[in-house]
Order: structure tokens, then C-alpha cells, then sequence
């Protein structure tokens, strides 16, 4: 079937006077150099990155009509492009099903097409939930995953009356599964059973409290590395930094929520990112909205920089460093383009890893990271 024909059906495209009126851009900034759907699809072989709008709320118990992606739109565009190499493309909003139902089922279309196509997906709007119908899109194409979850809460209530307290019940225990690994960035103790964390850890999943993930910023680069789905919740956020996250005063400040955006970026790894949970009619003077535009502008930022890294059977392009960790010889791959590190493991398969790591196994000691992929192994 024509691309066009496919996507275009489930597809509102963006009507860009009415978001910015007589607003012109000058050919630095992204809404000039972005490929915008507003009259035809652009043409999706040219670009890196695909934004996706999406304006379903139904999922978190909010029936109310809202704009959040259009709303983080009208930041995002006046930003200045200080990637002209990373082509992207904007598709408009998802069409609002007559239920969430629809909704769903027109966002999983769109992401298996694009999928397909191999580019990178940015989801913009839409209450967390929907990170189920991200995964599914894996699901219907047979591919094994590791996700990563950046949330105050652990979704996983199956009493609760809102799908999105709930959601993450049916992508971790829904079978077939094909969440092969499972790493939960910012939870907040006081708002998390500790069952949960306890049933999480017998799984193997990696599970990241606020407080070490602040501490520990860049040892969660390598997380983020390996994944292929990243799912954001507004609510990760501080309410002083975004005041439509509503849940805490406290959370991630908004330049470690950037710094975390930048990190999906690199990775050549990640297909799939989404920025969930914001309501416009929760904000203050737009500041949540501001937030969210810079943290895709950081993601922009971060694939650049993965469009300069290596592959890793390019031996040249890597300093290799041997280590015995546990009675057994093993390799450190450090970039030189990028500097960014990498552990061989017993099996022979490359996994990222930080240099804290490599600094460590230095010192004779096993690192947790080295550690934990062999336990899962």
C-alpha cells in the first residue's frame, strides 16, 4: 500500500498559521528546517527523527480535549537548529478515535510504519499509558526489546481505575513477552510499594531511585544506550521546574531531564522515545511546555552526536583495553569518536558500560553493571 495512503488515514496534519500566525522563521531555526505535514506527507527517507503528536488523555482519567503537542510545538519551532545534519520530519497529531480504543489502535499503526522504516520516533503528548501501545508496536513486528521507563511511579497498580497506573502490569507478565530487559529511572520510595521493587529485582530489572539517579547522572547513560524503547512521564519532573507536574516538588531538575534526552539521542540503539503526561491547562505560563521543547531539543542534540559514533566491528575506531574480572579476560572499548564506553562480556557479546566501570574492574573489582548483565545472562 502508498505510504501516503497508510499514514496520511490516520493522520491530522499541523496548521502551522494557526499555531503561529504571521511568525516567520529564519533558516536557523527548527521550524524552518523541519519537514513539516501540512498539505502532503514529507518525504520520511530524508530524516532521522519523526515527531508524532498525540492528544489522547483518555487513559489517565482526563476526558478533556487538550493540545499538549501542539502546545510543546510552539516552543520547540522558534529553537535554533545546531544540527543541520539530523533531518526531521513532523506528522502532525494522530487522529482522536471515538474511543481510547481507536486512539491506540491509530498510534500503533503509525509506529509499526515507521518502524519499518527504521527511523527514529519521537512521541509528543498523550497521558503515559500509551508507552503500552509504544511497546506494542514492537510486539506486532516480533521484536525483543529493552525499554526504560523514566517516572516517579511504578505503574504496575492493577486495582487502579486509570490505565495509566496500570499499564505496565500488561507490557512486563503479557504473553507472548518481548521485553527481554526492564530499567525504571526516578522513582520516588515514598509513592512505590516496596513489594513492587522487591517482585521488580527477582526479575532481574534494574530499578533507579531519584536520589541515586540525580547522584549518578552519567552511569545512566549506558542504560539508556541499550534501550530501544524510552518512555518520559511529565511527572518525573520537579513541579518548580514544570509546573504542570503536579505529584511532587520533587523529581528530576530540568537540565538532568535534558541531560536524560540527550542520552536517548546517542543512542543508535533507540527507535522509539515519548514525552508523556503534559496538560497545557496545568501549566504556568508555559513553562512546562518551554521544558519539554528544550528536552526534544537535547534529544536533536544527542543524535547528532550518535551520527558521528562508530560501529563497533570498526576495531580502528576503538581503544581496547584488557582487564581479567573474575578469573576471566575481558575488554574495554572507549570510543574515539565520541569517547563513550563499551564492556566485552564472557559470551563474547559488547555491552555500553560507563568508564566508572572500567575504572573499576581496574581496581580488581566487579562492577555491579558487569555484574548484573551476567546474572541476566
Amino acid at each position: 500500500m502508498d505510504q501516503s495512503l497508510e499514514l496520511g488515514d490516520f493522520l491530522t496534519p499541523l496548521d502551522i498559521s494557526s499555531l503561529f500566525g504571521d511568525i516567520s522563521f529564519d533558516n536557523f531555526q527548527l521550524g524552518s528546517s523541519i519537514d513539516k505535514y501540512e498539505h502532503q506527507l514529507p518525504d520520511l527517507t530524508k530524516a532521522e527523527v519523526i515527531i508524532v503528536g498525540v492528544e489522547e488523555f483518555r487513559g489517565g482519567g482526563y476526558p478533556a480535549e487538550t493540545a499538549s503537542a501542539d502546545a510543546v510545538r510552539k516552543q520547540l519551532y522558534p529553537l535554533y537548529q545546531w544540527q543541520p545534519e539530523v533531518g526531521i520530519a513532523d506528522l502532525g497529531n494522530i487522529q482522536k478515535g471515538k474511543s481510547l480504543k481507536d486512539s491506540r489502535a491509530a498510534l500503533k499503526m503509525v509506529l509499526e510504519e515507521l518502524l519499518d522504516l527504521g527511523k527514529r520516533i519521537l512521541i509528543l503528548g498523550g497521558s503515559h499509558d500509551l508507552t503500552l501501545t509504544q511497546y506494542q508496536a514492537y510486539v506486532s513486528r516480533k521484536q525483543v526489546i529493552e525499554a526504560t521507563v523514566v517516572d516517579a511511579l511504578i505503574d504496575l497498580h492493577e486495582e487502579e481505575y486509570a490505565h495509566s497506573r496500570r499499564f505496565l502490569m500488561e507490557m512486563l507478565t503479557g504473553q507472548p513477552n518481548y521485553v527481554k530487559h526492564y530499567n525504571h529511572i526516578g522513582f520516588q520510595s515514598y509513592f512505590v510499594h516496596p513489594r513492587m521493587l522487591e517482585t521488580l529485582d527477582k526479575l532481574r530489572f534494574d530499578c533507579y531511585r531519584l536520589g541515586t539517579a540525580r547522584e549518578e547522572l552519567q552511569n545512566l547513560e549506558p542504560v539508556i544506550r541499550s534501550s530501544d524503547l524510552f518512555s518520559f512521564d511529565i511527572t518525573a519532573l520537579r513541579s518548580g521546574d514544570a509546573p504542570a507536574s503536579r505529584l511532587s516538588p520533587n523529581g528530576f531538575a530540568g537540565e538532568e531531564a535534558c541531560a536524560l534526552f540527550k542520552y536517548a539521542g546517542m543512542s543508535n540503539q533507540l527507535t522509539s522515545i515519548g514525552l508523556y503526561g503534559y496538560i497545557p491547562e496545568n501549566d504556568r505560563d508555559e513553562l512546562t511546555a518551554i521544558q519539554a521543547a528544550e528536552m526534544v531539543w537535547y534529544f536533536i542534540e544527542g543524535v547528532g552526536v550518535s551520527l558521528n559514533e562508530a560501529n563497533l566491528d570498526e576495531s580502528s575506531a576503538f581503544t581496547e583495553f584488557h582487564i581479567s574480572i573474575d578469573d576471566a579476560d575481558t575488554a574495554f572499548l572507549k570510543s574515539k569518536n565520541t569517547g563513550r564506553w563499551w564492556m566485552k562480556m564472557p559470551n563474547k557479546k559488547i555491552y555500553p558500560c560507563a568508564y566508572e566501570d572500567y575504572v573499576i574492574a581496574g581496581k580488581g573489582e566487579i562492577p555491579e553493571r558487569w555484574l548484573r548483565v551476567q546474572e541476566r545472562l
